[in-house]
């Protein structure tokens, strides 16, 4: 699932998560979904960045 559609997918969530007729064991599975698709966001997000860094590195060895 790309970066964006988890996104997409957590505001769906929140937006199930803030109707009042959702049930309690409905609202955890939610969470714990949501929970998740942090998760994923996260590590991608981590990815792009050591990917940068690494980038930035070689730029600048090479700028030397």
């Amino acid at each position: 699932m790309k970066l964006e559609e988890s996104f997409e997918k957590l505001n769906e969530i929140m937006v199930k998560l803030e109707e009042p007729s959702v049930s309690l064991e409905d609202s955890f599975a939610l969470y714990q979904e949501g929970i998740k698709l942090l998760k994923l966001c996260n590590d991608s997000i981590d990815k792009v960045e050591k990917e940068l860094i690494v980038l930035d590195e070689e730029v600048r060895a090479n700028e030397l």
